[in-house]
């Protein structure tokens, strides 16, 4: 296996610059105030209640479609409702002159209803990584420019798991009924996407060990990347001929009481690491609430990629043998910039990491 690139990732706010791609644009009205923030060094959700407790909008009726890293600049939309004392023109004017330290609020309309997880195409991203040596940097960049050519495993990222990397096995002990759950209900959700994910990566993880993690196997459920499509391989060569085009990819369980099921070899493969991660008699029926279930698809796609190394003069005299990387690419909602990041470079954990909101993070809005 080739060794990784090392580098310093996030080594300020602005060396990591990610940018929402809405799904849609404000309607013009309604009673949801849509705006449209820049953030820096603050999560989502504490960006939010800032923003609705300085205006006197209720946080909980606030809505945003993704959430984004903490330690970085990035732009995402929001909505609040107008509280009941305030007129649509107070409100508008209120949050036009806003000013809070690390937040900007760059546009200002209104919309018919709240946003919510999930309501947006993807991001884009802006990112440098630091103190890369110049005798890897070229392998590196050869790698990602592969990776937007091919696509890289969709893997959840670290930060899926909290900050402890235990919110899978904290799920799983509050399920199985050996430990209390939390008492928050969109905590007990994120636990429970976490369990998913977890289950999720160890299914990606056989299909890369065995080499048919982006080619299909019999009985996979298929995934038609222009259309979102699925349907079931029955002709593994055929389909096989598909995906090296680039026109379908397999995926993976995202296990719940609603979850289509593969067939074949594939639904074995899958029947046996769930079973095998979740133990017996898990009570699946009793977690509809907190999830139903899908499909995710094992190979991701690298948008618009372009990496290139820059000088370090920005900061002052360094090591002549060490330059940064400069990597910017689009990603799809529920895709990972770190997952593509570890293709070529090797980080320590806790530098890899983004969101880290009160609770860990919420319900996946596939950022």
């Amino acid at each position: 296996m080739t060794e990784l690139a090392t580098g310093r990732l996030k080594a300020s706010p602005e060396d990591f610059v990610v940018d929402e791609l809405p799904a849609y644009g404000p309607s013009g009205s309604g009673e949801h105030l849509w705006l449209a923030i820049r953030k820096r060094d603050k999560n989502t959700l504490d960006a939010v209640r800032a923003i609705a407790n300085a205006l006197g909008a209720d946080v909980r009726q606030a809505g945003h479609a993704g959430m984004k890293d903490k330690f970085a600049v990035t732009t995402q939309a929001l909505t609040l409702l107008r509280p009941p004392k305030l007129d649509r023109g107070s409100f508008e004017t209120a949050a036009r002159q806003l000013q809070l330290d690390g937040i900007d609020i760059t546009e200002v309309s209104w919309h018919d209803n709240k946003l919510k997880p999930g309501h947006l195409k993807g991001n884009r991203f802006d990112i440098r990584i630091r103190d890369v040596k110049l005798t890897d940097a070229n392998l590196a960049m050869a790698t990602l420019r592969k990776c937007g050519q091919e696509g890289v495993p969709n893997f959840y990222g670290d930060q899926r798991f909290g900050r402890e990397g235990d919110n899978a096995a904290r799920a799983l002990a509050w399920l199985r009924g050996e430990e209390r759950g939390p008492r928050d209900m969109r905590q007990r959700q994120f636990l429970f996407s976490a369990l998913q994910s977890h289950v999720f990566n160890r299914v990606l993880q056989a299909r890369i060990d065995d080499g048919t993690w982006n080619m299909p196997i019999e009985g996979d459920l298929l995934k038609k990347h222009e259309t979102g499509g699925l349907f079931t391989c029955v002709d593994v060569e055929a389909d096989r001929a598909r995906a090296l085009t680039g026109e379908l990819s397999p995926t993976g369980p995202m296990f719940g009481t609603k979850m289509r099921s593969a067939d074949g070899g594939a639904k074995t493969l899958e029947d046996a690491i769930i079973q095998r991660e979740l133990g017996e008699n898990f009570p699946l029926t009793e977690t509809s609430k907190w999830g139903e279930g899908t499909r995710r698809i094992l190979r991701m796609w690298v948008q618009e990629l372009t990496v290139e190394t820059e000088s370090n003069d920005s900061e002052g005299p360094g090591d002549p043998s060490k330059t940064t990387v400069r990597v910017r690419f689009v990603l799809p909602k529920g895709a990972y910039a770190t997952t593509v990041l570890a293709s070529a470079f090797a980080f320590p954990s806790t530098l890899a990491s983004t969101e880290t909101p009160t609770f860990a993070s919420e319900p996946d809005s596939d950022r």
